[in-house]
C-alpha cells in the first residue's frame, strides 16, 4: 500500500498504549484517593434507635439496673436515671415523686428514690454511685410527664458517680436488657391467666398499673419484689 509502513503502524499502536496507560494510570490515583478518603472518614453519626419487647420500650444506649432504674451517660462525669417503661407500666400513675436532694450520696442497689400510690411509698434501688447534682423539678411538680415520657421528660436524677466504671458492670444493655425484659413479659403472661387474658395473652397493650389487675390488694408488695425492694 503507497504510502504505508510497518514504522506508522507502530507509532499508531504506541500511541494507543500511551493512551491506555495513561488512562490506567489516571484511574488508579483517583480509585486509590477516594479509597483513602473514605477509610479516614469520620464515622457517619448513628442515630439513637428505639426498640421494644411487646408493649415495654427498651431504648438503645441506656443501661439498665435489674431494680428496673435505668441509666444514661451524658459526659463523662454525668449521668442521668430514671425509672424504666417496665416499671411505669406496671406502677401506673403516681401520687408523687420522692427524689433525693442535691447533694445526696446514693450507692448503686440501695434506695435512690421513691412513688407514692395510694398513700404507700414504693422505694426503687439506684443503679450507679454517687452525689446528686441536680433533680428533675419539673416531674415533681406534674409527675404525668413521668407516664408520658420515663426515658425524655420524666428523667429523675442527675448523678456525678464515683466509679461508674464498676457499677456498669453490674448493669444490662444491648441484646442482655431486652433478653432481660423479655423473660419478665414471659412472667406476666404465665401470671396473667384469665384476670387480664385479653390485654396480656391477646397482645394488647396493656393498662397503666397493669399490677393491679394482675395481684389485687396485694399489687404494691409484688411491684417491689420485682424493683428488689422487698422486705
Amino acid at each position: 500500500m503507497e504510502g504505508f509502513s510497518f514504522v506508522d503502524i507502530y507509532a499508531t499502536k504506541g500511541i494507543e498504549y500511551l493512551l491506555t496507560i495513561a488512562f490506567l494510570s489516571g484511574f488508579l490515583f483517583f480509585a486509590v484517593r477516594f479509597l483513602f478518603r473514605v477509610a479516614n472518614a469520620p464515622p457517619a453519626p448513628i442515630e439513637a434507635r428505639e426498640e421494644s419487647v411487646d408493649w415495654f420500650r427498651v431504648p438503645q444506649g441506656l443501661f439498665f439496673h435489674r431494680g428496673h432504674g435505668w441509666l444514661k451517660r451524658e459526659d463523662a462525669d454525668v449521668v442521668r436515671l430514671g425509672m424504666d417503661d417496665y416499671a411505669r407500666k406496671l406502677v401506673g400513675s403516681v401520687n408523687a415523686i420522692d427524689l433525693p436532694e442535691v447533694g445526696t450520696s446514693l450507692a448503686q442497689g440501695e434506695t435512690g428514690w421513691g412513688f407514692k400510690v395510694d398513700g404507700k411509698t414504693i422505694p426503687m434501688l439506684s443503679p450507679v454511685g454517687g452525689r446528686v447534682i441536680a433533680v428533675n423539678a419539673a416531674v415533681l411538680s406534674d409527675p404525668k410527664l413521668l407516664s408520658g415520657d420515663p426515658f425524655g421528660e420524666g428523667w429523675l436524677l442527675k448523678v456525678k458517680p464515683s466509679k461508674l466504671s464498676t457499677d456498669l458492670k453490674n448493669l444490662l444493655s444491648g441484646d442482655l436488657a431486652r433478653r432481660w425484659i423479655e423473660g419478665a413479659v414471659e412472667s406476666l403472661r404465665i401470671e396473667s391467666g384469665a384476670t387480664v387474658g385479653a390485654t396480656i395473652q391477646d397482645g394488647g397493650i396493656p393498662v397503666d398499673g397493669i399490677a393491679r389487675a394482675l395481684y389485687g390488694e396485694e399489687w404494691i408488695e409484688r411491684v417491689k419484689e420485682q424493683f428488689l425492694t422487698s422486705g
